[in-house]
């Protein structure tokens, strides 16, 4: 197999004969999809991330920038996870769940039924079977069954979710439900004027938080906001 070649930010191209490793257990299920694998060093650790291209996973389908700002700030304000209990919402790939719980948190990674192997193929490639507690992969639709969840996690994760504005109510629903007085928040946003990213971050989660930028990269139009409960009273 051709040896990965490391490019700019810590991402490490996968030569062409680490594709054939790519393909879930279920060959027929992404059957329709261009497989790619991808490397990330990312907090002293090598990520290796499939990525199923298609008309089935869609948007769900690949890294995204934001979710790679997310994991280089964990990396930056080197933060920890040990011993918290962290979901992450619309999570894709699962990067940024998997590296929480590499860094020692109780992870539930989350997303619609569609990308739950997908997410399920990444933990088992980059999560030991011997890290206890182990992420758990499990569906959620936002606004309709985020009750299967319980309430007052410490940390929520979010990266490129703020992205359809017929959305935007159901997942403020559900990060109201998820998040406790105690809760910190942590969502990166590529700012898409076309999305609609101002209006959530600006103007309707401000109702019900309270939204700090913390990190902006102009280069990239990606801001990080830390989140937190707006004191009741």
């Amino acid at each position: 197999m051709a040896a990965p070649r490391e490019a700019p930010g810590g991402h490490v191209e996968a030569g062409a004969g680490a594709l054939e490793a790519v393909f879930p257990r279920d060959p027929a299920l992404f059957a329709d999809s261009f497989p790619e694998e991808s490397r990330y060093r990312l907090c002293g650790r090598v990520l290796r991330i499939s990525q199923h291209h298609g008309a089935r996973l869609g948007v769900a389908a690949p890294v995204w920038e934001a979710a790679l700002a997310l994991c280089g700030y964990f990396e930056e304000q080197r933060l920890d996870f040990q011993g918290k209990s962290v979901i992450e919402l619309g999570a894709g790939t699962g990067i940024v769940g998997i590296l929480a719980a590499l860094l020692g948190g109780d992870v539930t990674i989350t997303d619609l039924p569609v990308a739950l192997e997908q997410i399920r193929e990444n933990v088992r490639r980059n999560v030991p079977a011997t890290l206890a507690p182990q992420p758990r992969v499990r569906a959620l639709s936002w606004g309709l069954d985020h009750g299967a969840f319980p309430s007052g996690y410490d940390v929520v994760l979010g990266a490129d979710i703020v992205y359809l504005r017929e959305t935007f109510p159901l997942l403020l629903g559900t990060l109201r439900h998820l998040c406790g007085p105690r809760s910190v928040a942590y969502l990166a946003s590529k700012m898409r004027r076309e999305h609609g990213a101002g209006l959530f971050f600006d103007t309707l989660l401000p109702q019900h938080f309270l939204a700090e930028l913390v990190h902006r990269d102009e280069e990239q139009n990606i801001n990080i906001y830390r989140v937190t409960c707006r004191p009741r009273g």
